[in-house]
């Protein structure tokens, strides 16, 4: 059976995960202004109602994805998976600093930073000044990672979308699992896939995203929109 229609077959062993920025939401200028389309919306709340879960694991707080996607009835995991980890609290205030520091402006979140260079003139020269910044946040002992044109600094734990899929996934003892993704951060989730009894991983490629991914996948999309369409199949 093709691997979508098993998955749709017995929705209630299977979970959905899902990145929000560049997956469920279409990009945008400024990060504020991301939206799920209504269409997505309607999609996912049906899904809430069949699988055994459906999730949205992204680098926003969880709070903030909640809003931009706007179906309350998903779980949401922020951060790249730093919200499950207690000890990621630690480190907030010390984020929170480095950014203020840092020479240029910076999107805060309560427990990483980033730093994005979408609307910068000269890309060129905006990665030049960010690297100096990445060697700063890396000299004070952070983790640092590109993403698409955005770099993030990260307290220095071993929490990801690896992490955070693997938990949710062994919590609710579920085998059968899509992963939807459009970014570097998302490779980490497909890999938490491995060894299930059923895995797809999609991926939505484009020019700023990672080529890896789209040769990890199993369904290549062009869009959050072709994403929606998909929805509409499970």
């Amino acid at each position: 059976m093709e691997p979508l229609a098993a998955l749709a077959t017995d929705p209630d062993l299977a979970a959905l995960f899902f990145d929000v920025d560049g997956t469920l939401a279409p990009i945008v200028a400024r990060p504020e202004d991301a939206r799920v389309p209504d269409t997505t919306r309607a999609e996912l709340r049906r899904l809430a109602g069949r699988y055994g879960l459906v999730a949205c694991v992204t680098g926003r707080p969880g709070e903030v994805a909640r809003a931009i996607v706007g179906v309350p009835e998903l779980t949401y995991v922020g951060e790249h998976g730093l919200e499950l980890d207690p000890d990621a609290d630690g480190w907030g205030e010390r984020i929170r600093s480095f950014g203020a520091r840092a020479a240029w402006p910076v999107e805060e979140k309560p427990l990483s930073a980033a730093f994005h260079y979408r609307t910068a003139p000269d890309r060129d020269a905006a990665r030049r000044r960010l690297r100096q910044i990445e060697a700063d946040a890396r000299a004070e002992g952070f983790r640092t990672r590109w993403g698409r044109l955005v770099l993030e600094v990260l307290p220095p734990i071993e929490a990801s979308k690896r992490t955070a899929v693997a938990y949710l996934l062994s919590r609710t003892h579920l085998r059968r699992a899509l992963y939807a993704g459009d970014d570097t951060t998302d490779l980490d989730a497909f890999a938490a896939l491995d060894g299930l009894e059923l895995a797809v991983r999609v991926a939505i490629a484009s020019a700023e995203g990672p080529a890896v991914l789209r040769d990890r996948a199993d369904i290549v999309l062009d869009s959050p929109a072709a994403l929606a369409e998909l929805l509409a199949e499970l």
